[in-house]
């Protein structure tokens, strides 16, 4: 199937009004071509993020992750500074390091070739005697790698805006959480079989809460008192209160930044094109996706805490607590996201209309048409 029919059918989709919106075509999920289309126009051009900057702390500190087909390196080199580097050897072309760790050099486990933290090569055993090989000539490409609020992102794209400027909004509408100060506790990789998109909009919106997650987090949820303004050009966010399930949903005592309602108030964030937060006033838990195919996607999730609760007595109990209660979460929305695919793949399968609670999706799906085929978006300035 080419991709110009899911195409025409999102373009449709997204010049409706909101309050005659549907969800998108089930073929923007499922064709090939169009995933095709997404890898070209959004994550061999967007920024991506990685993880938190807290966990490369030390230098020779590494992960390692995947764009658009492009293998990476994130490290912490030896002057501290952030860097990503092609995870690429420049010989034989194998990946060089796998998952994360630390290490004091990038050794190829194919033949040895070993590159400094700064991607120059340090070595390569028995190239003396080839002619035309020059040691200094090799270098692995370097990465636009940025830090913002404590986050990493990475871009293929050399002449992508800052991640601090596109994103600056969202700075400040979460100034007062704090978030650069939250630290990373668990970060794990897992591969689930549904679409990108639908775990994506399945962590925009909270509709979903009294039901998928009617044994975890969904009793705590009041939707009648969710906000859900409209989204901007880069992000989606909504607003909901919660009881929280666990002490650290709520703001801490030692916590003076928060006052009233925002101590128990959680924002959820979608960062264009798949980074997910979920920010509560005592811990952040957050996804960032890219996809495997049409029915796979790749996905980068972690949590951690507060300043207040890390200084807590009791900060090895909230982490467990909080690693338990989310892993359950995953549990749920892996087994509504996987059913979503299932369903959206058969012939009746057609798209319906949005609750006023799903703003964020209507929203993301303008955005994925405009990445995809050109569509224009409107916004309404501040003063509207």
């Amino acid at each position: 199937m080419s991709s110009h029919a899911p195409l025409g059918e999102l373009l449709q989709a997204a010049s409706r009004p909101f309050h005659d919106a549907v969800a998108m075509p089930p073929g923007v999920y499922k064709d090939e071509a169009f995933l095709g289309r997404e890898l070209e126009t959004i994550f061999a051009q967007e920024w991506m993020c990685v993880g938190r900057a807290s966990a490369l702390a030390a230098p020779g500190d590494y992960l390692t992750c995947e764009v658009a087909n492009q293998p990476i390196i994130v490290l912490r080199d030896q002057k501290g500074e952030l860097r990503a580097l092609s995870n690429v050897c420049l010989h034989r072309m194998s990946t060089l390091l796998e998952g994360s760790g630390r290490a004091r050099s990038i050794v190829c486990s194919y033949h040895a070739w070993t590159y400094n933290l700064d991607g120059t090569l340090r070595g390569a055993p028995f190239m003396k005697e080839t002619t035309g090989f020059c040691k200094e000539a090799y270098k692995l490409p370097q990465i636009r790698c940025e830090e913002w609020l404590g986050w990493i992102y990475v871009t293929l794209n050399p002449a992508a805006q800052s991640v601090r400027e596109r994103f600056r909004p969202v700075e400040e509408l979460v100034a007062h959480y704090g978030m650069e100060s939250y630290v990373e506790c668990f970060r794990e990789s897992h591969v689930w079989d549904t679409n990108w998109k639908v775990l994506a909009e399945n962590f925009m919106e909270s509709y979903h809460l009294p039901v998928c997650h009617a044994a975890t987090v969904g009793p705590h949820s009041r939707l009648e008192e969710m906000i859900c303004p409209p989204g901007s050009p880069d992000f989606n966010y909504h607003w909901i209160t919660k009881e929280a399930s666990l002490a650290i949903g709520n703001a801490h005592p030692d916590n003076v930044r928060l006052e009233g309602h925002w101590r128990k108030t959680t924002a959820l964030l979608a960062l264009y094109p798949s980074h997910l937060i979920t920010l509560t006033p005592g811990y952040f838990w957050y996804l960032s996706l890219h996809p495997k195919g049409p029915g796979q996607v790749h996905i980068t999730f972690g949590g951690g805490l507060s300043l207040e609760f890390m200084a807590d007595p009791k900060a090895e109990d909230y982490v467990r607590d909080l690693k338990r209660l989310l892993d359950e979460v995953n549990l749920e929305d892996r087994g509504c996201t996987e059913k979503v695919y299932r369903g959206l793949k058969a012939e009746a399968a057609k798209a319906g209309h949005l609750s006023y609670l799903e703003r964020p999706i209507y929203d993301f799906l303008q955005y994925i048409a405009a990445r995809t085929g050109g569509f224009e978006r409107e916004f309404q300035s501040a003063a509207e």
